[in-house]
Protein backbone atom coordinates (compact mmCIF):
# COMPACT_ATOMS: atom_id res chain seq x y z
CA UNK A 1 0.00 0.00 0.00
CA UNK A 2 2.72 2.49 0.99
CA UNK A 3 4.85 1.59 -2.09
CA UNK A 4 1.88 2.17 -4.36
CA UNK A 5 1.28 5.58 -2.80
CA UNK A 6 4.95 6.54 -3.19
CA UNK A 7 4.75 5.84 -6.97
CA UNK A 8 2.28 8.67 -7.32
CA UNK A 9 3.62 12.14 -8.06
CA UNK A 10 2.60 13.56 -4.68
CA UNK A 11 4.54 15.40 -1.99
CA UNK A 12 5.93 13.36 0.89
CA UNK A 13 3.65 14.97 3.49
CA UNK A 14 0.58 14.09 1.43
CA UNK A 15 1.77 10.50 1.01
CA UNK A 16 2.16 10.21 4.78
CA UNK A 17 -1.29 11.72 5.35
CA UNK A 18 -2.92 9.29 2.92
CA UNK A 19 -1.12 6.38 4.56
CA UNK A 20 -2.28 7.51 8.02
CA UNK A 21 -5.91 7.91 6.89
CA UNK A 22 -5.93 4.42 5.37
CA UNK A 23 -4.41 2.89 8.52
CA UNK A 24 -6.92 4.69 10.79
CA UNK A 25 -9.85 3.46 8.68
CA UNK A 26 -8.53 -0.11 8.76
CA UNK A 27 -8.03 0.03 12.54
CA UNK A 28 -11.50 1.43 13.20
CA UNK A 29 -13.24 -1.11 10.95
CA UNK A 30 -11.27 -3.95 12.55
CA UNK A 31 -12.37 -2.91 16.03
CA UNK A 32 -15.97 -2.34 14.88
CA UNK A 33 -16.11 -5.93 13.62
CA UNK A 34 -14.64 -7.15 16.91
CA UNK A 35 -17.23 -5.22 18.90
CA UNK A 36 -20.08 -6.57 16.75
CA UNK A 37 -18.77 -10.09 17.27
CA UNK A 38 -18.78 -9.54 21.04
CA UNK A 39 -22.36 -8.21 20.92
CA UNK A 40 -23.50 -11.39 19.15
CA UNK A 41 -21.73 -13.69 21.61
CA UNK A 42 -23.42 -15.47 24.52
CA UNK A 43 -21.70 -13.44 27.23
CA UNK A 44 -23.82 -11.74 29.87
CA UNK A 45 -24.87 -8.13 29.36
CA UNK A 46 -22.34 -6.67 31.78
CA UNK A 47 -19.39 -8.54 30.22
CA UNK A 48 -20.42 -7.34 26.76
CA UNK A 49 -20.61 -3.76 27.99
CA UNK A 50 -17.16 -3.90 29.62
CA UNK A 51 -15.54 -5.55 26.59
CA UNK A 52 -17.08 -2.97 24.23
CA UNK A 53 -15.74 -0.11 26.35
CA UNK A 54 -12.25 -1.61 26.55
CA UNK A 55 -12.07 -2.36 22.80
CA UNK A 56 -13.32 1.13 21.96
CA UNK A 57 -10.62 2.72 24.11
CA UNK A 58 -7.98 0.32 22.75
CA UNK A 59 -8.79 1.35 19.17
CA UNK A 60 -7.96 4.98 19.96
CA UNK A 61 -4.70 3.94 21.64
CA UNK A 62 -3.69 1.99 18.52
CA UNK A 63 -4.54 4.97 16.33
CA UNK A 64 -2.39 7.27 18.46
CA UNK A 65 0.52 4.82 18.25
CA UNK A 66 0.13 4.67 14.47
CA UNK A 67 0.24 8.48 14.27
CA UNK A 68 3.37 8.60 16.42
CA UNK A 69 5.08 6.03 14.21
CA UNK A 70 4.06 7.82 11.01
CA UNK A 71 5.34 11.19 12.17
CA UNK A 72 8.27 9.93 14.28
CA UNK A 73 10.86 11.60 12.02
CA UNK A 74 9.13 14.96 12.32
CA UNK A 75 8.83 14.66 16.09
CA UNK A 76 12.45 13.72 16.71
CA UNK A 77 13.61 17.32 17.08
CA UNK A 78 10.72 18.16 19.38
CA UNK A 79 11.40 15.49 22.04
CA UNK A 80 12.82 17.91 24.62
CA UNK A 81 10.08 20.46 24.08
CA UNK A 82 7.43 17.76 24.27
CA UNK A 83 8.94 16.45 27.52
CA UNK A 84 8.74 19.87 29.16
CA UNK A 85 5.28 20.49 27.77
CA UNK A 86 4.16 17.04 28.88
CA UNK A 87 5.08 17.77 32.48
CA UNK A 88 2.99 20.97 32.40
CA UNK A 89 0.10 19.22 30.70
CA UNK A 90 0.19 16.38 33.25
CA UNK A 91 -0.03 18.92 36.09
CA UNK A 92 -2.86 20.85 34.44
CA UNK A 93 -4.80 17.70 33.58
CA UNK A 94 -4.20 15.78 36.80
CA UNK A 95 -7.95 15.48 37.43
CA UNK A 96 -8.45 14.05 33.94
CA UNK A 97 -5.58 11.62 34.45
CA UNK A 98 -7.03 10.57 37.81
CA UNK A 99 -10.43 10.00 36.15
CA UNK A 100 -8.85 7.81 33.48
CA UNK A 101 -7.05 5.85 36.21
CA UNK A 102 -10.40 5.58 38.02
CA UNK A 103 -11.97 4.19 34.85
CA UNK A 104 -9.28 1.50 34.66
CA UNK A 105 -9.91 0.69 38.33
CA UNK A 106 -13.65 0.41 37.64
CA UNK A 107 -13.10 -1.87 34.65
CA UNK A 108 -10.92 -4.31 36.59
CA UNK A 109 -11.53 -3.56 40.30
CA UNK A 110 -15.21 -4.57 40.65
CA UNK A 111 -16.20 -1.35 42.44
CA UNK A 112 -19.56 -1.28 40.66
CA UNK A 113 -21.10 -2.19 37.33
CA UNK A 114 -23.83 -0.78 35.11
CA UNK A 115 -27.19 -1.42 36.75
CA UNK A 116 -25.84 -1.21 40.31
CA UNK A 117 -27.31 1.28 42.77
CA UNK A 118 -24.49 3.30 44.30
CA UNK A 119 -23.73 6.49 46.17
CA UNK A 120 -20.84 8.55 44.81
CA UNK A 121 -19.85 11.93 46.17
CA UNK A 122 -23.17 12.29 48.00
CA UNK A 123 -25.19 11.37 44.88
CA UNK A 124 -27.30 8.21 45.01
CA UNK A 125 -28.64 6.52 41.91
CA UNK A 126 -28.42 3.66 39.42
CA UNK A 127 -25.33 3.40 37.20
CA UNK A 128 -26.42 3.70 33.55
CA UNK A 129 -23.02 4.29 31.93
CA UNK A 130 -19.31 4.14 32.85
CA UNK A 131 -17.29 6.45 30.60
CA UNK A 132 -13.56 7.00 30.44
CA UNK A 133 -13.85 10.21 32.50
CA UNK A 134 -17.26 10.09 34.20
CA UNK A 135 -19.85 7.70 35.57
CA UNK A 136 -23.46 8.52 34.67
CA UNK A 137 -26.17 7.97 37.31
CA UNK A 138 -29.95 8.09 37.16
CA UNK A 139 -30.49 9.86 40.48
CA UNK A 140 -32.90 8.67 43.17
CA UNK A 141 -34.26 10.38 46.27
CA UNK A 142 -33.73 14.10 47.03
CA UNK A 143 -37.21 15.68 46.89
CA UNK A 144 -38.78 12.30 46.03
CA UNK A 145 -39.53 10.02 49.00
CA UNK A 146 -38.13 6.51 48.93
CA UNK A 147 -35.65 5.08 46.46
CA UNK A 148 -37.49 6.31 43.37
CA UNK A 149 -36.05 8.11 40.36
CA UNK A 150 -36.38 11.89 40.43
CA UNK A 151 -35.57 12.38 36.73
CA UNK A 152 -32.11 13.92 37.03
CA UNK A 153 -29.12 12.39 35.25
CA UNK A 154 -25.87 13.06 37.14
CA UNK A 155 -22.31 12.59 35.88
CA UNK A 156 -19.65 11.98 38.53
CA UNK A 157 -15.90 12.02 37.82
CA UNK A 158 -14.30 8.57 38.03
CA UNK A 159 -11.56 10.02 40.25
CA UNK A 160 -14.05 9.80 43.14
CA UNK A 161 -13.20 6.12 43.57
CA UNK A 162 -9.81 7.20 44.96
CA UNK A 163 -11.05 10.12 47.07
CA UNK A 164 -14.30 9.11 48.74
CA UNK A 165 -16.08 5.92 49.86
CA UNK A 166 -18.11 4.10 47.22
CA UNK A 167 -21.44 2.84 48.61
CA UNK A 168 -22.79 -0.05 46.57
CA UNK A 169 -26.36 -1.09 47.39
CA UNK A 170 -26.43 -4.01 44.95
CA UNK A 171 -22.94 -5.48 44.73
CA UNK A 172 -22.19 -8.94 46.10
CA UNK A 173 -25.23 -8.73 48.42
CA UNK A 174 -28.20 -7.08 46.64
CA UNK A 175 -30.26 -6.90 49.85
CA UNK A 176 -30.58 -4.31 52.59
CA UNK A 177 -31.63 -4.58 56.21
CA UNK A 178 -34.68 -2.44 56.78
CA UNK A 179 -37.17 -1.99 59.61
CA UNK A 180 -40.52 -0.47 60.45
CA UNK A 181 -41.69 0.74 63.87
CA UNK A 182 -45.24 0.19 65.17
CA UNK A 183 -46.42 2.20 68.24
CA UNK A 184 -48.92 0.31 70.44
CA UNK A 185 -50.86 1.93 73.29
CA UNK A 186 -50.20 0.97 76.89
CA UNK A 187 -52.90 -1.41 78.09
CA UNK A 188 -53.07 -3.34 74.83
CA UNK A 189 -52.51 -7.07 74.57
CA UNK A 190 -48.75 -7.04 73.91
CA UNK A 191 -48.47 -10.80 73.39
CA UNK A 192 -51.22 -10.69 70.76
CA UNK A 193 -49.60 -7.69 69.11
CA UNK A 194 -46.24 -9.45 68.84
CA UNK A 195 -47.81 -12.63 67.47
CA UNK A 196 -49.65 -10.60 64.81
CA UNK A 197 -46.46 -8.85 63.70
CA UNK A 198 -44.47 -12.09 63.64
CA UNK A 199 -47.13 -13.81 61.55
CA UNK A 200 -47.25 -10.94 59.03
CA UNK A 201 -43.46 -10.76 58.83
CA UNK A 202 -43.14 -14.50 58.18
CA UNK A 203 -45.87 -14.48 55.54
CA UNK A 204 -44.52 -11.51 53.56
CA UNK A 205 -40.76 -11.79 54.12
CA UNK A 206 -40.00 -15.51 54.14
CA UNK A 207 -39.02 -15.50 50.44
CA UNK A 208 -36.66 -12.55 50.93
CA UNK A 209 -34.97 -14.29 53.86
CA UNK A 210 -34.46 -17.53 51.90
CA UNK A 211 -32.96 -15.77 48.88
CA UNK A 212 -30.86 -13.49 51.08
CA UNK A 213 -29.51 -16.50 52.98
CA UNK A 214 -28.39 -18.14 49.75
CA UNK A 215 -26.51 -15.02 48.61
CA UNK A 216 -25.06 -14.46 52.10
CA UNK A 217 -23.61 -17.98 52.13
CA UNK A 218 -21.72 -17.13 48.93
CA UNK A 219 -20.38 -13.97 50.57
CA UNK A 220 -19.14 -15.92 53.59
CA UNK A 221 -17.01 -18.01 51.22
CA UNK A 222 -15.56 -14.90 49.58
CA UNK A 223 -15.03 -12.55 52.53
CA UNK A 224 -13.95 -12.88 56.15
CA UNK A 225 -17.39 -12.10 57.55
CA UNK A 226 -19.54 -13.60 60.28
CA UNK A 227 -22.89 -15.21 59.72
CA UNK A 228 -25.91 -12.93 60.12
CA UNK A 229 -29.59 -13.34 60.96
CA UNK A 230 -31.65 -12.85 57.82
CA UNK A 231 -34.98 -14.13 59.15
CA UNK A 232 -37.43 -11.37 60.14
CA UNK A 233 -37.22 -10.39 63.80
CA UNK A 234 -39.74 -8.57 66.03
CA UNK A 235 -38.57 -6.71 69.13
CA UNK A 236 -40.11 -4.13 71.46
CA UNK A 237 -39.15 -1.32 73.80
CA UNK A 238 -41.25 0.75 76.21
CA UNK A 239 -40.88 4.53 76.02
CA UNK A 240 -42.72 7.48 77.58
CA UNK A 241 -45.68 7.43 75.20
CA UNK A 242 -46.24 3.86 74.01
CA UNK A 243 -44.80 0.38 73.51
CA UNK A 244 -42.80 0.44 70.28
CA UNK A 245 -42.53 -2.76 68.23
CA UNK A 246 -39.84 -3.00 65.54
CA UNK A 247 -39.87 -5.43 62.61
CA UNK A 248 -36.36 -5.92 61.20
CA UNK A 249 -35.93 -7.79 57.90
CA UNK A 250 -33.90 -8.06 54.69
CA UNK A 251 -35.33 -6.78 51.41
CA UNK A 252 -34.16 -6.28 47.85
CA UNK A 253 -32.69 -2.81 47.36
CA UNK A 254 -35.30 -2.15 44.65
CA UNK A 255 -38.33 -3.18 46.75
CA UNK A 256 -37.98 -1.26 50.02
CA UNK A 257 -40.97 1.02 49.47
CA UNK A 258 -43.20 -1.71 48.01
CA UNK A 259 -42.42 -4.04 50.91
CA UNK A 260 -43.21 -1.39 53.53
CA UNK A 261 -46.51 -0.69 51.81
CA UNK A 262 -47.50 -4.39 51.94
CA UNK A 263 -46.48 -4.73 55.58
CA UNK A 264 -48.36 -1.65 56.78
CA UNK A 265 -51.55 -2.66 54.92
CA UNK A 266 -51.47 -6.11 56.50
CA UNK A 267 -50.74 -4.70 59.97
CA UNK A 268 -53.60 -2.19 59.79
CA UNK A 269 -56.03 -4.92 58.74
CA UNK A 270 -54.96 -7.34 61.49
CA UNK A 271 -54.98 -4.73 64.26
CA UNK A 272 -58.48 -3.56 63.33
CA UNK A 273 -59.66 -7.20 63.52
CA UNK A 274 -58.66 -7.42 67.22
CA UNK A 275 -61.67 -5.25 68.19
CA UNK A 276 -59.66 -2.97 70.46
CA UNK A 277 -57.41 -5.56 72.10
CA UNK A 278 -54.50 -3.98 70.25
CA UNK A 279 -54.57 -0.23 69.70
CA UNK A 280 -52.10 2.00 67.90
CA UNK A 281 -50.35 4.65 69.95
CA UNK A 282 -50.44 8.30 68.93
CA UNK A 283 -49.22 11.57 70.34
CA UNK A 284 -52.14 12.98 72.36
CA UNK A 285 -52.49 15.68 74.99
CA UNK A 286 -54.76 15.34 78.02
CA UNK A 287 -55.88 18.33 80.07
CA UNK A 288 -55.99 17.10 83.68
CA UNK A 289 -57.32 20.24 85.39
CA UNK A 290 -57.85 23.98 85.31
CA UNK A 291 -57.06 26.63 87.93
CA UNK A 292 -59.94 28.11 89.94
CA UNK A 293 -61.39 31.28 88.41
CA UNK A 294 -62.50 34.22 90.54
CA UNK A 295 -64.77 36.85 88.97
CA UNK A 296 -65.30 40.27 90.58
CA UNK A 297 -68.20 42.48 89.47
CA UNK A 298 -68.02 46.24 89.83
CA UNK A 299 -71.21 47.92 91.18
CA UNK A 300 -72.98 50.31 88.78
Amino acid sequence: MKDWIEQLATPEWLQTLIWVIVIVIIIRFAFIFLIRGIQKSKQDKDSKYRTKKILDAASYVVIILALLIAYSRNLAGLSVALGVAGAGIAFALQEVIASVAGWLALMFGNFYRTGDRVQLGGIKGDVIDIGVLRTTLMETGQWVDGDLYNGRIVRVANSFVFKEPVFNYSGDFPFLWDEIKIPIQYGSDYVLAKSILEKIANEHLRKNAAEGKRVWNEMVKKYLIEDAQLEPMVSLIANDNWVEFTIRYVVSYKKRRMTKNELFLAILKEVEATNGKVRFGSATFEMVGMPELQIKMKPD
